[in-house]
């Protein structure tokens, strides 16, 4: 009688895990141990063919294969690039007007998928499947899937470097002198409601949290409106959520807020204030509001405000990109910022193992959008550009000291 548990302990604590000749080899010795019925009985214990045991039987009496086959000489099916010679030659000229990325790379990749691919094969008269055809264009030319990559950022200015060194001497110098250097800037708008935000955390298993399907704007909630102040020296940020329009107003009344709740009582000494921040946005260097706007700040505060813009298209080389923006985006990853006051709370709560601290608070107040200054009002400010590059580099002087 066959002992098929015995068989079945075997098969799955050794059979199953050998190769396709183990597999073979070990399912015949149990067949011929066995005796008669025994093939029946193996094959439906281990779910292999009866006629790939039987093979087996015959290897059982003839010599081992050479170190490294786990078949006969000449044994399966060929290679269909050994039987079908244009098909690799036919694949790629069908890929390459698809082709993305630099051609003198080796590595490719292409943005037609494999059934069409298959279909324009078989119309050329060879036979072959999508999945062969994926397999033929990762083993054989070497091509893959691959999304985009930032790796361009433009035409670079002529100063670019010498700009990045003007402003490193600068922020160097008022550090050293204990005097306040802020890199601001405005992160992107976000939707409130329950929509999906990006990024991946701990949950129970199966349990994921269910978001809207669609991210329509919702009407009451609306967006904020995000802008930060980092502290380099200090190591610390703050956020200011708007909920209006990103404007010059709205950019300058953060950095006033910081000054009202962290900047005075970190440097009370305080008899300068400079300013890091894009060439772009609600704190474009070419903008009237924002110089107006800063007028106003340099007049309430009676402190010089120095200004240093990073050249065109560099935005992401500014400080609050990668030590406070970045940490809130981590610190917020698939959570949906379903109220105003959970992105206050979740912006709060961000932290490093550097000691990263970040203060948050809404703002409600209206920004317009589309204010005009006009050239009378810009001949009233008190802006004086530095020798290097001035449409980046100015001061802002109070005017009261001119009284």
């Amino acid at each position: 009688m066959i002992d098929r548990q015995s068989i079945r302990l075997r098969w799955e604590a050794d059979g199953s895990k050998r190769d396709e000749r183990g597999q073979r080899l070990f399912a015949a010795s149990e067949a011929r141990a066995a005796g008669w019925g025994g093939v029946v009985a193996v094959a439906e214990i281990t779910g292999l063919a009866r006629s790939r045991i039987i093979r087996g039987l015959k290897d059982l009496d003839v010599a081992p294969l050479e170190p490294g086959r786990v078949r006969r000489s000449g044994g399966g099916r060929h290679a269909i690039t050994k039987t079908d010679h244009t098909l690799l030659r036919d694949l790629k000229r069908l890929v390459e007007p698809a082709t993305r990325g630099d051609p003198m790379r080796r590595l490719l990749w292409v943005s037609k998928s494999h059934e069409k691919l298959a279909k324009e094969l078989t119309a050329c008269g060879h036979s072959i499947s999508p999945n062969t055809v994926g397999r033929l264009l990762v083993e054989e030319l070497k091509y893959s899937r691959q999304a985009n990559r930032k790796t361009h950022e433009g035409s670079s200015h002529p100063d670019r470097n010498a700009q990045f060194e003007y402003i490193n001497a600068q922020v160097i110098a008022a550090q050293a002198a204990g005097q306040p250097v802020i890199s601001i800037d405005t992160k992107k708008k976000e939707l409130i409601g329950n929509y999906r935000n990006a990024g991946t955390d701990y949950r129970p298993k199966g349990d994921p949290i269910r978001t809207n399907m669609h991210d329509f704007k919702d009407k009451d909630a609306g967006k904020v409106v995000p802008h930060g102040v980092y502290d380099p020296t200090a190591n610390c940020g703050w956020v200011s959520i708007g909920v209006n329009h990103d404007t010059a107003q709205f950019a300058v009344q953060s950095i006033r807020t910081w000054l009202d709740r962290m900047g005075r009582h970190r440097y009370p000494e305080m008899r300068e204030l400079t300013i890091t921040a894009d060439c772009g946005g609600s704190n474009n260097a070419r903008s009237r509001l924002w110089k107006v706007e800063l007028q106003k700040l340099a007049d309430e505060i009676d402190i010089p405000i120095k200004v240093r813009h990073y050249p065109p298209g560099t935005s992401k080389w500014n400080k609050i990109e990668h030590r406070l923006f970045c940490y809130i985006t981590q610190n917020w990853r698939a959570k949906p910022l379903t109220s105003r006051a959970a992105v206050v709370e979740l912006i709060a709560a961000t932290t490093t193992k550097t000691g990263l601290k970040v203060e948050c608070a809404l703002d409600t107040r209206i920004y317009e959008k589309g204010i005009k200054i006009s050239k009378a009002a810009m001949a009233a400010l008190d802006i004086r550009g530095d020798e290097f590059h001035p449409e980046w580099n100015y001061v802002v002087h109070p005017r009261t000291k001119n009284l």
